[in-house]
């Protein structure tokens, strides 16, 4: 799978900049360097230390492209594991275009979306889940993303799957030495330990289960839900929270009948807000599909902020939170109770309506804000809740976050590997069969790491990386 060829892009963003850099990797990559670059002292980057910087001129034969910076990496400590160029020229695009044709010319070719990397992970300087992470680095968008893809990046996940494996390989090892004596019925491999070992496993892999839904959370935006009934303001907060006219506020009842959403950084958390059409009885067909994606987006929201109106009867806010929670599945769902237009009462009238008392009988997952959405009174309030709920901070400081769903899916065929082997433990199942499915195991383990993988694997990964990484 490794290329000898020498592979050249520009690694910064399309477009002019006040600097570009161009990237070269491979065998030919420092004489091909050495053909078309002139530094001040008449250096030859070929007799260069590695990991050195020169200043020079890019020419085509007698005519000077750009003065740039040439940075040196040699194998094997460069990114990529091979002789790695970097050449920082002057942002200009007829400037790249120029040194990138020249280095094509030499004997180089265009890398492939994320062929550096690619490279990388081939030459043992990164594995798979460790790749993976590049590209959350690059594309992540808030602080809790960009710590997640750090601690992924730095190997702590690898580090201790790999541990894990190597401790199942050297079991079924004894496992299958068992077969060759099948006729002595002896047993090589301690069934103790075996388990004690599976159920390590399965405590980690549960673990990582589990944190998915908070990983893909914050790698996507948190889904936030407003819901509630028509012209109570939804489309207010909306355009409040987002510092836009996102939506379309309108007196008239059921104006907003589709899904709109956007995602905004909140103090380093990339929230992803959904208004939806006012929930209520209409015979209208088009408003009536807005409805039923309301209900749709609700289940799939990890906090719904359900809007009323500040003059409704306490009661009646009560029989619409009553309707609200038959519709919802999860339990443990986050609600906000969001008591808008505030500043239509007196501060005697809110104190009467919306006491401590009647706050405290509320369902433990909803709890209460006060708001003004015109006035933009209460949203500060508010946004502190929501990153209180969210919880991002404790979550990203744990080791380990999942927000892969490939390494989900390998995750949960290992658990189901796992409780096939305990199965087979409790029947007394042959060592024979003990071993395909602790193969299994192994397998999936590998796959995450990149120890066990395919071209197809590697090209689904890697075609999504930025051209130049």
């Amino acid at each position: 799978m490794i290329d000898d060829t020498t592979i050249t892009a520009i690694s910064t963003p399309a477009g002019s900049g006040a600097i570009s850099i161009i990237r070269l990797s491979g065998k030919k990559s420092i004489s091909i360097i050495d053909s078309v670059f002139t530094g001040i002292k008449n250096v030859k980057i070929s007799k260069q230390k590695a990991n050195t910087i020169h200043l020079g001129v890019i020419k085509d034969k007698e005519n000077i492209i750009d003065e740039v910076l040439v940075s040196i990496f040699k194998n094997p400590n460069s990114y990529t594991g091979e002789d790695l160029i970097e050449v920082s020229c002057h942002g200009s695009i007829y400037i790249q275009q120029e040194i990138l044709k020249l280095f094509i010319t030499k004997g180089a070719v265009l890398a492939q979306p994320g062929e550096f990397t690619m490279r990388a992970f081939l030459n043992g300087k990164l594995d798979l889940s460790q790749a993976e992470a590049v590209a959350d680095l690059i594309s992540s968008s808030s602080a809790a993303m960009h710590k997640l893809a750090m601690n992924q990046m730095r190997g702590g996940f690898s580090t201790e799957i790999k541990n894990l494996r190597q401790k199942l390989l050297k079991l079924i090892s004894l496992i299958e030495l068992e077969l060759d004596f099948s006729e002595e019925d002896v047993e090589f491999a301690d069934r103790n330990e075996l388990k004690n070992l599976l159920a390590s496993i399965q405590k980690m892999v549960s673990r990582l289960v589990k944190s998915f839904d908070a990983g893909n959370a914050i790698k996507n935006g948190i889904p936030i839900t407003i819901a509630g009934k028509t012209n109570v303001g939804k489309s207010t907060l909306l355009n409040v929270l987002l510092n836009e006219e996102k939506a379309i506020v309108s007196d008239i009842a059921g104006t907003t009948r589709d899904i709109i959403e956007d995602t905004i950084n909140l103090n380093g958390v990339s929230f992803r807000f959904i208004d939806t059409a006012g929930l209520r009885d209409t015979t209208d067909t088009i408003e009536s599909i807005g409805i039923e994606r309301t209900i749709q987006k609700i289940e799939q929201a990890n906090i719904v902020l359900f809007m009323v109106d500040a003059e409704e009867e306490k009661e009646e806010i009560r029989n619409d939170l009553n309707r609200l929670s038959n519709k919802i599945i999860d339990r443990d769902k986050k609600i906000i109770l969001l008591i808008n237009k505030i500043d239509k009462l007196q501060s005697y009238e809110l104190n009467y309506k919306f006491s401590d008392v009647w706050k405290k009988s509320l369902p433990q997952n909803i709890s209460v804000s006060l708001i003004s959405a015109s006035k933009n009174t209460g949203i500060d309030i508010l946004i502190q809740k929501l990153l209180k709920i969210a919880n991002i901070n404790s979550i990203a400081n744990q080791d380990v976050v999942i927000t892969n769903m490939r390494h989900y899916e390998a995750l949960v065929k290992i658990n189901e590997g796992i409780n096939r082997v305990f199965e087979g433990l409790e029947s007394g199942l042959s060592s024979d069969f003990l071993a395909m499915d602790i193969r299994d195991i192994l397998h999936y383990l590998g796959e995450i790491t990149g120890e066990i993988t395919t071209d197809e694997i590697l090209g689904n990964i890697f075609e999504n990386f930025c051209i130049g990484k």
